[in-house]
């Protein structure tokens, strides 16, 4: 729709600047109206009753005309912007929705701050080579439409205008379009190092003062920035230079042709001022369309690298997940498990095991022993490169695995509050019921506290959680856990950043609150495992020992 309407303000504009030129002549000399086939029928079929009047009434068309016309391309403009900018939005959900839903595997190998820069920065990029493909289409009608009415009226000067227009579009594409593609590329590669640096200095920001290392986070900022900032000035330099070209040229061409017409005829050009009128007029829209399609070329040329960014995120592999039930009533069995994140190299070798509903056990090994990863092909967030898992006699599927993640409450090792309430962090943002709330907080051991020295759940975190200590964050984990009212409640490794005592004392609270559920613990301290009935013991990938408590 927007094509076709570009066509129509095409013929809008051929006709305003077409229409000058015949204006002139006629109230340059009256005598023209009459000799005029045009003009003398429409000066009839009126019924004109003096030449005045008809001049007169031909401007005051003109100038309605003209008021039309401004707001016709107004209305063309605003409809254009709605279209290339709404674009952002579409773009944005696409590109949220498939970070949100890419396996989790696929998400680890992903920086946060990258995906970050995708969705703000790329996707508005992107709309703007959008918005400059769609103008710079509407601008080619225009200059189509104009060009053949130049030719009609003097094919030679147009060939001349021609020639050296075409002369610069040639040599801006060749030499500044070329800079401006690399400039593009830089400002990407640089931008991304900007918002790396931005969130790898917030989120270590303790660590940062504690070595006093603010100086060498700046100066690699300042470097990252200095050199995005530098992108974004010489592109707007570069997409200068075809705009002052342009206007160079339409100057010379106009005053070329009047020394033309001044060679030609030996004489003033008084007579040929309605031709050189309609040049003018000619040139006067030409050339600002000319420099705007080279300007949305440039344009196109800069920000060519955020639609590969785009398009490949816009595509990526993500979970296509169905809404079959699981139920889970008797128990979880992995049957000859493997796992591998490269071809060869198997994390995890013939995983047997059965986990009965209601069951304590526990995982153990060293760094790398693969624990975690076996909890993580448990819990559904990884899936095994060979072998089955069965939940009450059921495979575990695409299918179903939405439904068996919801059984599953999770407390990590590293444990991120986002900056708000205690009551927002624990229903992770969603509308919470104030009973469920204050038991869970409850049951984590942490309500007393929060009524007590704070405004209970409304009591603000901080970013991170840094308003709280680290037991105290590990209780909020805890509650979170429990708000969703998990059959399965997971450890990993949660309380191996606390001290002895602490510790002991959340892990009698998580044996108490998971008497009814299924717990699984993946933990390197064998004091946390006192209440657990199996502990696994895992080296390389595999089980080497079952310790029955």
């Amino acid at each position: 729709m927007l094509l076709i309407f570009s066509i129509f303000i095409s013929v809008m504009e051929t006709v305003g600047v077409s229409v000058i030129m015949p204006f002139i002549t006629l109230a340059s000399d009256f005598d023209k109206i009459h000799n005029n086939i045009y003009s003398k029928t429409i000066y009839d079929f009126f019924s004109f009753q003096s030449d005045k009047n008809f001049i007169i009434t031909f401007g005051i068309m003109l100038i309605l005309f003209y008021i039309f016309r401004s707001a016709v391309n107004l209305y063309y403009v605003y409809h254009l912007a709605k279209f290339a900018r709404g674009r952002y939005h579409i773009l944005a959900y696409r590109l949220f929705e498939n970070y949100v839903s890419m396996p989790y595997r696929k998400f680890i190998d992903r920086n946060s701050s990258n995906l970050t820069k995708t969705i703000v920065t790329e996707a508005q990029n992107l709309t703007e080579l959008i918005s400059s493909i769609v103008f710079m289409m509407s601008e080619i009608f225009v200059i189509i439409l104009i060009y053949s009415i130049l030719l009609y009226i003097n094919w030679k000067i147009t060939m001349l205008l021609t020639f050296m227009l075409g002369l610069n579009a040639l040599l801006m594409t060749q030499t500044v379009s070329k800079w401006i593609e690399s400039l593009g590329s830089r400002r990407a590669i640089f931008q991304q190092k900007y918002y790396e640096t931005i969130n790898s200095s917030l989120g270590n920001f303790k660590m940062l003062k504690l070595r006093g290392e603010e100086k060498r986070v700046l100066k690699k900022f300042e470097s990252a920035s200095l050199e995005f900032a530098r992108a974004n000035i010489l592109f707007q330099t570069f997409s200068s230079i075809p705009r002052l070209f342009l206007e160079a040229i339409g100057f010379s061409i106009v005053i070329g042709i009047v020394v033309y017409l001044v060679y030609k005829y030996s004489s003033d050009i008084s007579g040929a001022m309605g031709l050189i009128a309609m040049f003018v007029l000619g040139l006067y829209r030409m050339l600002p369309s000319v420099n705007r399609i080279l300007n949305s070329y440039n344009e196109i040329k800069f920000r060519k690298e955020s639609l590969h960014i785009v398009h490949n995120d816009i595509f990526y592999e993500v979970e296509d997940m169905g809404d079959d039930n699981i139920e889970f009533k008797k128990d979880i069995k992995l049957k000859n498990i493997y796992f591998h994140y490269q071809e060869g190299k198997d994390i995890l070798k013939d995983i047997n095991l059965i986990i009965k509903k209601g069951a304590k056990i526990a995982f153990t090994g060293e760094s790398g022993s693969g624990k975690s990863t076996l909890v993580d092909i448990i819990i559904g967030l990884y899936r095994p490169s060979k072998g089955k898992i069965y939940i009450d006699d059921t495979i575990l599927d695409l299918n179903n695995i939405k439904s068996w993640r919801r059984k599953i409450g999770y407390i990590p090792q590293q444990i991120y509050l986002f900056d708000g309430t205690v009551a927002e962090n624990v229903a992770m943002g969603e509308e919470f019921d104030e009973d469920k709330m204050i038991k869970v907080l409850k049951q984590a051991n942490i309500w007393d506290f929060l009524n007590k020295h704070h405004q209970g759940y409304d009591t603000f975190v901080g970013e991170g959680g840094v308003k709280l200590s680290g037991g105290q964050r590990q209780r909020i984990a805890i509650a979170r856990a429990l708000y969703t009212n998990p059959e399965v409640l997971v450890l990993d490794e949660a309380t191996s950043a606390l001290d002895n005592e602490t510790e002991a004392k959340i892990m009698d609270e998580i044996y108490s609150v998971s008497e009814d559920k299924t717990l699984i613990i993946v933990a390197h301290r064998l004091s946390t495992l006192s209440g657990c009935e199996v502990v696994y013991h895992l080296e390389d990938g595999e089980i080497v020992s079952i310790e029955n408590k």
